[in-house]
């Protein structure tokens, strides 16, 4: 069993790697990042996911997975009134978050079609409740993974015959790199916002994914799956 996950170096990709590394599998790690001190042996590879001309290249690097986790995103470059929102900052939420998942996951499909149904082959995207959870001050992320998600469900229509599950992981406020410039905003209000009253990590993410990857929830192929201490709760 091989899994590649996308932005595994750090955050919630790393908790994921870690996760499925001591659970078994082989890892395989794609950032932009030039190189990354990974705490477990793993295959790492430099790789920008809004080349979509070098996909072919990373996966004939990499080798045939049996999992992958589509994990690498970005943030608006600046949060503020979205009426001031710069058209730079929407196009590269879409062009990480939606293409550069999309292109790539779509070439991984077509890999796992020509490989064994054993053992189980599976497509995560990790999206966010930003995804169903709007916020003005950073549109274009919240923009960028409503529409991954519809394309986790299209791929899950798709792949459901073949024997591929696709899931739709969405992470609350976890603590990471990516939100450390707003825990200071974050960490007062997390007990009014989150039911578990505490900040998420990286591993509670992992700890999801090791039965998804390993076939438990095969019939719920298409599943969105919250992993957010409660916050995306409707309630009043």
């Amino acid at each position: 069993m091989k899994a590649l996950i996308t932005g595994g170096q750090q955050g919630i990709g790393l908790g994921i790697a870690q996760a499925l590394h001591a659970a078994g599998w082989e890892i395989a790690v794609a950032s932009e990042q030039p190189e990354a001190d990974l705490p477990f042996p793993a295959t790492y590879r430099q790789h920008d996911v809004t080349n979509i001309d070098a996909i072919p290249a990373l996966l004939d690097a990499v080798g045939p997975v049996t999992t992958f986790v589509s994990n690498a995103g970005v943030s608006a470059m600046q949060r503020g009134d979205l009426l001031d929102m710069n058209p730079d900052s929407f196009d590269r939420c879409m062009a990480v978050n939606t293409r550069g998942a999309f292109f790539l996951a779509q070439e991984v499909a077509r890999r796992m079609l020509n490989q064994p149904a054993e053992p189980f082959r599976s497509i995560t995207f990790i999206t966010s409740v930003s995804a169903s959870m709007t916020n003005q001050d950073r549109a274009e992320y919240c923009a960028s993974k409503a529409a991954t998600a519809s394309l986790a469900q299209a791929f899950a229509m798709r792949l459901a015959p073949e024997g591929i599950g696709v899931y739709d992981i969405r992470p609350g406020i976890i603590e990471t790199p990516m939100t450390a410039p707003v825990a200071d905003r974050y960490t007062p209000r997390i007990p009014e916002l989150i039911p578990q009253a505490r900040w998420g990590q990286p591993k509670d993410i992992g700890t999801v994914m090791v039965p998804i990857a390993r076939g438990d929830f095969a019939y719920s192929t298409g599943a969105v799956i919250p992993v957010d201490g409660g916050l995306s709760i409707h309630r009043f």
